[in-house]
């Protein structure tokens, strides 16, 4: 699903006419979009990651790293308040602001990036503000896709819009209450 779901946010973002380079890998590590467009011949630069789940069974973020060297399981779904809070914090940085990554992207364009995350169903909106009290805005996956039907932007599709427009088509079907054809 995350593979699909950055197709569809790479799309998005190319129809709002910015360039961009998906699947960064940076040893271990990964950055799955970056994204840069020129307004007024000034960059506007987007680091942005996909969390997409359509069942979620577990937190976005794992179970702190000294608890873990305690015996909790990384994926546990059973945590306190500050576990959660230090484990988003952990996630963070490691998504966003690790000096590997924050170098490969300053070595890009050396302007202010932004940090964002896309996301679909999660197990806790808790969590979801806490990563975004880090500075990180968060964008839904629906609200992605019901931005690109309208869009206006100067590019009418890209490589993604096969892949977009059947999801579109799905979509148009089930609001009719139609079957696809076989």
């Amino acid at each position: 699903m995350a593979l699909l779901a950055e197709e569809i946010v790479q799309e998005w973002l190319n129809r709002l006419g910015y360039f961009t380079i998906r699947g960064v890998r940076l040893g271990v590590d990964e950055i799955d979009l970056l994204a840069v467009r020129f307004v007024e011949g000034l960059p506007e630069c987007r680091h942005i990651e996909v969390q997409a789940s359509m069942r979620p069974i577990s937190y976005i973020s794992r179970v702190p790293k000294v608890d873990q060297r305690a015996g909790v399981r990384p994926n546990s779904a059973s945590r306190t308040d500050q576990q959660l809070i230090d484990g988003v914090a952990e996630w963070v940085d490691k998504k966003f602001f690790k000096p590997k990554k924050k170098d490969f992207i300053s070595g890009i364009f050396p302007n202010s990036w932004t940090s964002e995350l896309v996301l679909n169903n999660v197990k806790s909106e808790e969590e979801v503000q806490l990563i975004a009290e880090h500075g990180i805005i968060i964008h839904r996956l629906p609200d992605v896709v019901a931005q690109m039907k309208d869009c206006e932007g100067p590019i009418k599709s890209a490589s993604g819009a096969d892949f977009f427009d059947l999801i579109t088509l799905g979509t148009k079907q089930a609001e009719q209450g139609a079957a696809p054809n076989p």
